[in-house]
C-alpha cells in the first residue's frame, strides 16, 4: 500500500488519489422453522382450597406425563406461573370464599411437528386444559443466519463494485464492515393469525381426537451490514 493510500484508510472519507465507496448490504430469506412452542394452561376449581390443590395436582401431572412421554421430540418443558385465588361472594359484607381457582402454566418445546400435532390435540383433549400456539422459531445457532449474513457481505461486494465499474474503477481493499443486526429479535412472538388457541373441559375413553395437521410458518431472517472500501482513481 503506497503512503497516500496508507493515510487515506485512515480517514473519514477518500481523497481523490485513493477514492472511497460505502454500501449497504441486505439479505432477507424465507426458510422452514426448525423448532416450535406451545403454552399449556392447566386449571382447576373447587369449593375449598385443598379440593382445588388437589384436582390442580392431578391435572398437571398428567399433562407433564403425557408430554414427558414423547421423549426426544420434546426439546424443553418449564412450568411458569402457579397460582390459586380464592373467588369472594358479590354479596354481604363479610369476605366470604365462594370458590378457589388454580392454575398452572406450561411451555413446551419441539423439533417434531408430526408430534406437535398429535401432543397438541391429547393434551387440549385432558380436563380443563388450555393450549396456546404454536408459536414457530428458528434456533438461535441456525446455519439460516450465517446464510443471510454471508449473502448480505456478497450483496455490499457487489454493489460496491458496481458502483466502481460505473466510473471506470476497480475495489482496492476493504477499510469497514458494519453488522447492523441480522437475527431475528423476538423469534418465539407469535405473528398475527398465526396462532392456536383450544380449551376442552372433558376427557374422553376412547382413542381420542385425530391430530391436528399443522401447518409450519416460514421463518423470514434479515441481514444487514454496511460496507466501505477503497478504489482506484475513477477515469472522468
Amino acid at each position: 500500500m503506497t503512503q497516500d493510500a496508507a493515510h487515506a484508510s485512515h480517514q473519514p472519507y477518500g481523497t481523490p488519489e485513493v477514492p472511497r465507496v460505502a454500501v449497504r448490504g441486505e439479505a432477507l430469506l424465507e426458510v422452514d422453522p426448525e423448532i416450535a412452542r406451545i403454552g399449556i394452561t392447566v386449571s382447576a376449581r373447587g369449593t375449598d382450597r385443598r379440593t382445588a390443590l388437589e384436582d390442580l395436582t392431578r391435572r398437571n401431572n398428567a399433562a407433564l406425563d403425557l408430554i414427558k412421554s414423547y421423549g426426544d421430540p420434546v426439546e424443553k418443558l418449564e412450568t411458569g406461573a402457579f397460582s390459586i385465588t380464592p373467588e369472594l361472594t358479590r354479596h354481604g359484607r363479610a369476605e366470604r370464599v365462594r370458590a378457589y381457582h388454580g392454575r398452572v402454566h406450561i411451555t413446551a418445546e419441539l423439533s417434531d411437528f408430526t408430534t406437535l400435532g398429535e401432543l397438541t390435540t391429547r393434551l387440549a383433549d385432558l380436563e380443563l386444559t388450555r393450549i396456546d400456539g404454536p408459536w414457530w422459531a428458528l434456533r438461535p445457532t441456525s446455519p439460516a443466519h450465517g446464510r443471510a449474513r454471508r449473502q448480505a457481505v456478497l450483496e455490499a461486494v457487489q454493489r460496491a463494485r458496481e458502483y466502481a465499474e460505473a466510473l471506470g474503477a476497480n475495489l482496492a481493499a476493504l477499510v469497514e464492515l458494519a453488522d447492523l443486526g441480522a437475527e431475528n429479535a423476538a423469534p418465539f412472538a407469535p405473528a398475527p393469525g398465526a396462532g392456536m388457541r383450544t380449551m376442552a373441559f372433558s376427557a374422553t375413553e376412547d382413542a381420542g381426537p385425530p391430530p391436528l395437521d399443522l401447518e409450519p410458518q416460514r421463518q423470514t431472517v434479515y441481514a444487514q451490514v454496511n460496507a466501505r472500501f477503497t478504489m482506484t482513481p475513477p477515469q472522468l
